[in-house]
């Protein structure tokens, strides 16, 4: 149970990453597609963080604390920080390969739970995973 609870804290970080990053592509991008770019991206960043909670919760579900700090989340991502604002087609294909590490850290804990038992956070954790292969195909539509 262990080694789900911490698959469960990479999964919070990864995702949390995620939206953040999407989040400052929202705010940056720009170009003549700026409208559909801004929109998407606005979309993608409230839907990831959306689950975010969901994810603490099901950690704390597993009788464990969940992470909270920039620090701890450093740490834990699977995903590399943006600290530039390239180019949209740049950013779009960034989110699409973050978006494939979120996905795979997702069916590792997936797989975890299941053979834990935990069918509940098995189907939090499926249901999150097809969102994120819907998200695959349509960030790589935009590279």
């Amino acid at each position: 149970m262990e080694q789900l609870v911490e698959q469960m804290k990479t999964v919070l970080a990864t995702t949390f990453s995620l939206y953040l990053k999407s989040h400052n592509y929202h705010w940056n991008v720009t170009g003549p597609d700026f409208g559909q770019y801004h929109d998407f991206f606005g979309q993608f960043y409230e839907d990831v963080h959306a689950s975010i909670d969901n994810i603490a919760e099901h950690i704390r579900g597993l009788d464990e604390f969940a992470p909270g700090s920039y620090t701890r989340f450093s740490q834990l991502t699977k995903i590399t920080d943006e600290t530039t604002i390239p180019q949209p087609a740049v950013m779009f294909s960034r989110l699409a390969s973050d978006n494939d590490i979120v996905i795979s850290e997702m069916y590792k804990a997936a797989d975890m739970a299941d053979e834990a038992r935990q069918r509940g956070l098995v189907n939090f954790l499926e249901d999150r995973i097809d969102f994120h292969e819907k998200m695959r195909w349509q960030l790589k539509s935009f590279s």
